[in-house]
């Protein structure tokens, strides 16, 4: 373990297996575990027998935690930077600290591992040799299909995150945007309901009716086929 690093840790995001042989090493070796619920990570902590202190950083303390994380890093201490599931930065505010430490000349060491992106990309049998993740859609239905449209305009895979009450209309507006398109949505990704489908968005929202989707989602829409120009 190296002093006065902050190693930023993939954690699993489903089947505690997930974790990998050197996250589980250098939780247990850090000086302090920077995650966003500590309830969450003292439970994954718990199941291996992993005794680390941890601190809260999340989207409401960002700033003021971000200061004091800094100030333990530059005395030497050691930091494992954590989310709730997955891999720290991809839609949460772990950026910031991985930004404000190497702004700070503090090393910075990626300690790989699951991430739902990819793990959906690895099963869903779509092109991935380019592909833009954009996180949440907007919520408002007019800038979610302006979004879409844009998306649709890079001719590249497409791969976002979608809540359950949410979902119906997500994919109501990727059908009014990318027609009649076969998509791919995952769900609950290596846990006990895992669930990876594939087909027309209005067949799919008729799957996850309202009542019917639970879980997190995260949606594949394969790159959008260039039109050949008119003859």
């Amino acid at each position: 373990m190296t002093p006065g690093t902050l190693y930023v840790v993939a954690t699993p995001i489903g089947n505690l297996e997930d974790v990998t042989l050197r996250a589980l090493r250098v939780l247990e070796e850090v000086d302090l575990i920077a995650c966003e619920d500590t309830r969450r990570t003292r439970a994954l902590l718990s199941h291996f027998r992993i005794h680390a202190p941890v601190t809260s950083y999340f989207e409401h303390n960002k700033l003021a935690k971000g200061e004091a994380l800094l100030r333990t890093l530059s005395e030497g201490k050691s930091i494992a930077l954590v989310t709730d599931a997955g891999t720290p930065g991809i839609s949460d505010p772990g950026f910031l600290l991985v930004r404000a430490a190497r702004d700070a000349g503090i090393s910075v060491v990626p300690v790989p591992g699951p991430s739902a992106v990819i793990a959906a990309l690895s099963a869903a049998g779509v092109p991935a040799d380019r592909f833009v993740f954009d996180g949440f859609l907007p919520v408002k239905p007019g800038r979610r299909l302006h979004r879409l449209e844009a998306l649709r305009a890079l001719e590249m895979t497409v791969v976002c995150y979608e809540s359950p009450h949410r979902i119906a209309a997500t994919l109501g507006a990727i059908e009014s945007v990318f027609g009649e398109t076969e998509i791919v949505v995952a769900r609950e990704l290596t846990k006990q309901f895992e669930e990876i489908v594939q087909g027309a968005p209005a067949r799919l929202i008729e799957r996850f009716a309202q009542g019917r989707a639970r879980g997190e989602f995260t949606l594949i829409i394969p790159r959008a086929r260039r039109e050949s120009p008119a003859p």
